[in-house]
């Protein structure tokens, strides 16, 4: 028999209860308070009012998640060893490991906290120049143990973040209860001796959690460490859903409403962004750009709305033929983009031939009006820093060799040569 889920439990606070700006007031001391109490109550005060600042600096996710976690295990903040944030993730119902800070190991944490006691950073500090960058947590061997970790929401299979989700309140698995959840999926890659697992929360809404631990101090949880956390974790879920609703509206500005794909300035921006990385780190990018032959005629013959479900086909096949880290975009009209980061020319040059077939050999029958229909695309790649030195001289080579592919019969790739160069 499975033992019940221990710990404390803590009402939920609402949003009301979240200082900002506005209803921070100075503390006045109170004849029947103590000065501890009064300092402790100071510092709670000015750790919500900082990383409530910092929050409303950014919208962008990782940022906010970044802060967040900094919060929760910085000196100046809430000051944990370890914390672990996971999202919701609607589509696959699970809880979904986005984001980790904490040492890797004894020596690891002893070395920051040396570090921190020579420096005494500021909280604003820590967040500002952002000391563990996103590239430092993912090289740290916590993240890589949680990442792609995953955990199904299923009522009837309760497991310690499912629990939490589902009641909606933070649970403390204290020192004596640890060893009754030896078997939990997160104490397998999570391995502590306590640790609290509170909820982020939007609307009354559980939208995330994090997880904390003092594994390497083994300082206690106590019920003042957990207030406070609470009362961050509303801020925090009203800060998550906000960057989700921001982002929401970006993708849209940025996706082309018929075939779902990125837009001709999405692809401008983007291209621009990946030419920076591939100079700083000093690796290839390949470009694709491709035109549907005979669009013109096709949408004569069949129709422009049979010429739509064309382009949706077409960029299906297209996000089937590429990598995650790819920027699939609809350039204009009947004209694609492919951005192939990290990619040498031999190697795009492969990834184009693979699209042109698949798309040669695509069945159109379900659609009766394209029963005889044969849709081809013709290819242009070219490749930085190879072919070109800048986003614009790279569109225009791949853009020629397209030209060259289309000029010399269709359905075929051409690869921007010396002679383009």
């Amino acid at each position: 028999m499975t033992a019940p889920l221990c710990g404390v439990m803590f009402q939920h606070m609402t949003p009301n209860t979240i200082p900002n700006e506005e209803n921070i007031q100075p503390l006045e001391a109170s004849p029947n308070q103590a000065p501890e109490e009064q300092n402790r109550a100071s510092k709670e005060l000015s750790i919500l009012y900082n990383i409530s600042n910092a929050m409303r600096t950014t919208l962008e996710l990782n940022h906010i998640l970044y802060i967040i976690l900094t919060g929760v295990t910085s000196h100046a903040g809430l000051g944990f060893n370890r914390a672990v944030l996971f999202l919701l993730n609607k589509k696959e119902r699970a809880l979904e490991a986005q984001m980790a800070i904490g040492p890797d190991s004894g020596e690891h944490a002893d070395k920051i906290w040396k570090y921190i006691k020579a420096v005494n950073p500021a909280l604003e500090d820590l967040i500002a120049t952002d000391k563990l960058s996103a590239e430092a947590m993912r090289s740290s061997k916590m993240y890589q143990s949680l990442q792609g970790f995953k955990i199904p929401l299923n009522p009837n299979d309760r497991t310690l973040l499912s629990t939490v989700y589902y009641n909606g309140g933070p649970l403390h698995v204290e020192r004596e209860m640890i060893s009754q959840y030896a078997h939990d999926p997160l104490l397998k890659v999570f391995p502590t001796k306590e640790l609290v697992i509170m909820p982020l929360k939007a609307k009354d809404h559980v939208n995330g959690l994090i997880i904390a631990d003092n594994l390497y101090t083994q300082k206690p949880i106590t019920d003042e460490d957990l207030k406070i956390f609470t009362m961050l974790a509303n801020q925090a879920g009203l800060a998550i859903e906000n960057s989700r609703l921001y982002e929401m509206v970006v993708h849209k500005s940025h996706t082309d409403s018929l075939t779902g794909l990125w837009n001709h300035g999405f692809f401008q921006h983007t291209l621009n962004l990946e030419i920076q990385k591939a100079k700083e780190n000093k690796y290839p990018l390949s470009l694709l750009i491709m035109d549907i032959d005979n669009f013109k005629k096709l949408n004569d013959a069949y129709g422009h709305q049979n010429g739509d479900v064309v382009l949706t086909e077409l960029a299906y096949i297209l996000k089937e033929s590429a990598r995650e880290n790819d920027s699939i975009c609809r350039y204009g009209g009947e004209e694609f983009s492919v951005i192939l980061p990290q990619m040498s020319k031999d190697q795009a040059s492969v990834v184009a031939e693979r699209m042109r077939e698949k798309i040669a050999h695509h069945d159109f029958s379900k659609f009766p009006d394209f029963s005889n229909l044969s849709v081809t695309v013709s290819l242009g790649l070219a490749s930085f820093p190879e072919d070109a030195e800048n986003k614009e001289d790279l569109i225009a080579k791949a853009d020629k060799a397209m030209y060259i592919a289309k000029f010399g019969g269709k359905n075929r790739t051409y690869v921007c040569g010396p002679e383009e160069a």
